[in-house]
């Protein structure tokens, strides 16, 4: 057990007193979680860390989740609520089941929860970067000034190239490479995501996917995970959703245009040329998904010294999926084959393999 995981666990147990049991870890990626009831209480609250070793590959906008959540009280209507303890700003859990975890046939969503995901669609358009008194993370100068939809994606162009890629690029640049996404892949997104029209900025959640969507025992909609909220365009937000949620084409396109209607209703300059620009946004996110689940993919077939070649072939095919699909914005003339890729995964573990027994060989020596 980490010393993270120690600390969160201990720090629930010790709060919850005879409150009762403490449930957790839950499943996440980003954070070991702890639910607990406060003792003589009622209230349920999560306790979290971040997990120790995790690649962040997203753009934060704002310092701290739980200052944005108390923000947005009273401004969007079912989200987490914010409880003082000890010292410590807690989160609210919700009791309920994620969208993932409902079993719906061909991933189509109710119409009720649909409605419920447009009206919280409307709550943000509502809130511009005026309206909320919350420590940003960002500086001023790293802002695309409001409207500049261009000036935004450009930010998230360079936080990929940056933050993703050349990050990583020491350890994983050769198997980027052997996929056939070098570094020019980035001039021919730029050509091929560019010229997005002028609507005017709100705030976005920026991950509603379906483990980000509970439904409570009411039917309620509430929307969790606010880490990787931000101000922008607000297409992109719908971008992401449609992107993430992987609705039944039928679908796709209601809930598109449930989202304009919506957001017209509030911020008329918000949907200018939402039709036109749906797909290039789309288009960053197909992707921004490539050099994320390479890196994630690649490390999900390491087993312990060696490489799990009972999962290569799966994990192939979905990468595959993935460059073929990304193949038009990235420019690339086509994805490489499910043979190539698992011949560059497999000598990229390999490699991985040589280099941390040399490194342990030298540590023997000194």
């Amino acid at each position: 057990m980490t010393t993270q995981l120690r600390g969160a666990r201990q720090r629930a147990d010790e709060l919850s007193g005879e409150g009762g049991p403490v449930r957790g870890p839950l499943k996440g990626y980003h954070h070991d979680t702890y639910v607990l009831t406060l003792p003589g209480e009622t209230r349920i609250v999560k306790v979290r860390e971040p997990r120790e070793q995790i690649l962040w590959f997203d753009r934060r906008c704002f310092h701290s989740e739980e200052d944005l959540l108390r923000a947005l009280q009273g401004k969007v209507g079912r989200i987490p609520a914010i409880h003082d303890v000890a010292g410590m700003a807690l989160q609210g859990f919700i009791e309920g089941r994620t969208l993932k975890a409902r079993a719906w046939g061909d991933r189509r969503i109710p119409e009720a929860v649909l409605d419920q995901l447009v009206d919280l669609f409307q709550e943000m358009a509502r809130i511009t970067p005026g309206m909320l008194d919350v420590e940003r993370s960002c500086e001023p100068e790293d802002r695309a000034e409001d409207g500049d939809c261009d000036g935004f994606l450009e930010r998230l162009i360079v936080f990929v190239e940056d933050q993703v890629y050349k990050k990583n690029y020491a350890d994983f640049g050769k198997l980027f490479e052997e996929l056939g996404i070098g570094d020019e892949v980035f001039d021919q997104l730029r050509k091929n995501v560019s010229g997005l029209r002028e609507r005017e900025f709100c705030l976005l959640h920026a991950d509603l996917h379906r483990e980000n969507l509970v439904l409570d025992p009411l039917g309620q909609l509430w929307a969790i995970d606010w880490e990787l909220a931000m101000f922008g365009d607000p297409l992109y937000d719908l971008a992401t959703n449609l992107y993430l949620m992987s609705y039944p084409a039928a679908q796709e396109g209601r809930v598109a245009k449930e989202w304009s209607r919506a957001v017209d209703r509030v911020r008329l300059r918000s949907t200018q040329g939402w039709e036109q620009d749906l797909e290039r946004l789309i288009d960053f996110k197909k992707a921004q998904s490539v050099f994320t689940d390479v890196i994630r993919l690649s490390l999900s077939l390491r087993d312990g010294s060696g490489i799990n070649r009972v999962k290569l072939p799966s994990v192939a095919r979905k990468l595959q999926a993935i460059i073929a699909a990304a193949a038009g914005p990235l420019g690339l003339s086509e994805a490489p084959s499910r043979s190539r890729i698992a011949a560059a995964l497999a000598r990229h573990i390999a490699k991985g393999r040589a280099s941390a027994s040399a490194h342990e060989d030298r540590e023997d020596l000194s």
